[in-house]
């Protein structure tokens, strides 16, 4: 039992040490050192320049989404953390679905609320050092995000809920 508890706490330090993609380097790596380090991508999104965006969904550990911007040479052009303050306060009632995805990614959850036919799109995320956040983006069946709600994730983060 404890080899087999070695071998998952190496590859579970192995899987961290690609969270980020920090070790990559822009402008001499290319999309498949990017895929080999970061592992499958969530989510590819083909440019109109011929590049692609690569999502790394990192919202179960991180909270964070990553994208690799891949130029259309095949070299990396950056990594950017996707969930992140601007952008989660740049989310507007009105944008679409395909709009908001290209902007933070694939949700971390996708759920349904018949009476309003609206699906909530879930998004946490991690404000400050310690605070952890989710978005809540409500799209009609046209598509079009109808409401959108900000707040502390008290579920993910019980200890600093509103009661001692």
């Amino acid at each position: 039992m404890k080899p087999l508890l070695g071998v998952l706490l190496f590859l579970l330090v192995a899987g961290c040490a690609s969270f980020d993609g920090r070790t990559l380097v822009p402008g001499k790596s290319d999309a498949k050192e990017v895929t080999s380090l970061m592992g499958a991508p969530s989510m590819e999104l083909k440019r109109p320049d011929g590049g692609t965006h690569l999502y790394f969904d990192r919202q179960q550990t991180g909270p964070a989404m990553f994208v690799a911007r891949i130029g259309a040479d095949g070299r990396l052009a950056g990594i950017e953390q996707r969930l992140v303050y601007a952008n989660i306060h740049s989310v507007k009632e009105g944008m679409r679905a395909q709009e908001v995805r290209e902007l933070l990614g694939p949700p971390f959850s996708i759920s349904r609320l018949p009476r309003l036919r609206h699906d909530v799109w879930e998004y946490p995320w991690r404000h400050a050092v310690r605070e952890l956040r989710v978005l809540y983006v409500h799209f009609d069946d046209d598509g079009l995000a109808r409401r959108i709600v900000e707040r502390h994730d008290y579920e993910r983060d019980p200890e600093s809920g509103p009661f001692p």
